[in-house]
């Protein structure tokens, strides 16, 4: 698992719309219609996160959730943020 570079951090994100790269993870912000479905969303993304062995950074206040992903055993950004980011997506997608 090898850190990512500034650019290639940069260019990745170019392919996840609303994601940013901010204090050394890469983070985003969603809105539910209310609680019952940002906490469903979360556990479909706790399972995904740990078949991926991969766990978020997260804060849910009633309807938002907020998202933040970095890799904490290489300090930075690495392809595995970028996966579980991906997979977050198709989840959220297919609510």
């Amino acid at each position: 698992m090898e850190k990512l570079t500034p650019t290639q951090i940069e260019n990745q994100l170019k392919n996840l719309e609303g994601w940013r790269y901010e204090n050394g993870s890469i983070c985003k912000s969603f809105k539910f219609t209310d609680f019952k479905e940002a906490f469903s969303i979360m556990t479909r993304i706790a399972f995904e996160a740990e078949q991926q062995n991969h766990h978020p950074n997260w804060e849910n206040v009633y309807n938002q959730l907020t998202i933040k992903l970095n890799t904490h055993d290489i300090g930075g950004i690495t392809q595995n943020d970028f996966d579980l980011a991906t997979s977050i997506e198709e989840i959220i997608k297919t609510r």
